[in-house]
């Protein structure tokens, strides 16, 4: 797997247009970051994973995940367009040639926003297979009803990605069938059967409810084979956790610099407070639980980019690179002291936005679980 040493230095030239002033008033407001996600469609970086043919960069996985781990490791939040590079592997595999050459160009160009992905509803959280929106075919449409909730950035995205029940349960013969993908112009769809209502977090996360009232799309939304959707999506599962797992190694770079210079600079008592092992170790095992997250992550990448499955992998990036991104913090705030929580020096930001990741976009729980069933051979727990 290749570092793309060049692509990061870009993207950081890119970042330092973006300072912690820039975040923290967006943090304030309660704002999404509409000028930096510009920035990177404008670069390309957005449209990383799109081939050449239809005017993206072609990349492999690794090439995302550089650009997103540089955006991290140099203190902004990727989390504000992350979702167009890990959701786009099922437009790319699985979508129609009219759609890959309908939409794709024109994200590629930065004219079309790919941000929106709506699965998780409240009554089913990760429980996938037990989800109620449904999307009922009535001639050369179909029409769907249903809510969706954490739908972030659904404000601030053109396009959807929507999972819906076609089949109902009673009615497939297997529980993963029945479930199908949509591609949704949410431009059209707004105020004709779509409603979004934000949700106020602990993070500045443009996370959202999405509420389907008889919405009607064109058939030609469908997105693959009707009642295959469920596949689709896992077969993208494992890019996304490598994908966020990569933020994760950004998110822990960043507290680890942060905090060795905080722990030079700082002088008590007549001496750098970095001369203390109180404060020394702690750093010192954030930094070795990043460096094996991200052996880890890089031996999925390699893996994924071989063509061979990466769950095993995927997964175990995912939970280490998001414990090791939260250790960094705690180390962090912790050598910080008082000045830790003050908003000036970012670091209780990036605290609160790095601690998502233990639960989203899948708990840590749920990938033990996984290790557990798939990998060692226990018994399913759910």
């Amino acid at each position: 797997m290749t570092d793309h040493a060049a692509i990061r230095a870009e993207v950081a030239k890119l970042c330092a247009g973006f300072p912690g002033e820039y975040w923290r008033e967006k943090d304030r407001a309660r704002a999404y970051p509409t000028e930096f996600v510009q920035a990177l469609s404008d670069a390309g970086y957005l449209a990383a994973l799109i081939p050449e043919a239809y005017g993206g960069a072609g990349l492999p996985l690794s090439g995302a995940a550089a650009i997103l781990e540089e955006i991290q490791a140099q203190g902004c939040n990727g989390a504000a367009c992350h979702a167009q590079m890990y959701i786009m592997g099922t437009l790319l595999r699985h979508g129609s040639d009219a759609q890959k050459a309908d939409y794709l160009p024109q994200i590629a160009r930065g004219e079309l926003r790919l941000q929106a992905f709506g699965v998780t509803e409240p009554t089913s959280g990760t429980d996938t297979l037990a989800l109620r929106t449904t999307a009922r075919r009535e001639g050369d449409d179909y029409v769907i009803d249903g809510q969706k909730i954490w739908t972030s950035r659904a404000e601030h995205s053109d396009l959807m990605l929507l999972l819906a029940r076609t089949t109902s349960r009673d009615q497939v013969a297997r529980k993963t069938d029945g479930l199908s993908v949509f591609l949704i112009d949410m431009r059209a769809a707004i105020g004709n059967g779509l409603t979004i209502r934000p949700i106020e977090t602990m993070m500045n996360h443009s996370t959202t409810e999405v509420f389907f009232d008889g919405l009607r799309v064109p058939a030609s939304s469908l997105v693959g084979e009707e009642g295959q959707g469920f596949r689709y999506i896992l077969s993208g599962m494992n890019a996304e956790r490598l994908l966020i797992a990569a933020e994760c190694i950004g998110d822990a770079k960043w507290f680890i610099a942060r905090a060795t210079a905080y722990a030079r600079e700082r002088q008590l008592f007549g001496r750098p407070i970095g001369q203390n092992q109180g404060v020394q170790f702690p750093i010192a095992r954030a930094y070795a639980q990043m460096r094996a997250a991200e052996l880890m992550v890089a031996s999925g990448i390699a893996r994924y980019e071989a063509g061979e499955n990466a769950g095993e992998e995927a997964n175990m990036a995912k939970l280490l690179a998001s414990e090791a991104s939260w250790a960094a913090g705690e180390a962090c705030v912790q050598t910080h002291g008082g000045f830790g929580f003050a908003a000036e020096y970012d670091v209780e930001r990036k605290f609160r936005e790095t601690r998502l990741y233990q639960v989203a976009p899948i708990s840590t729980n749920m990938i033990l679980a996984y290790v557990a069933e798939h990998v060692l051979g226990l018994p399913r727990s759910y």
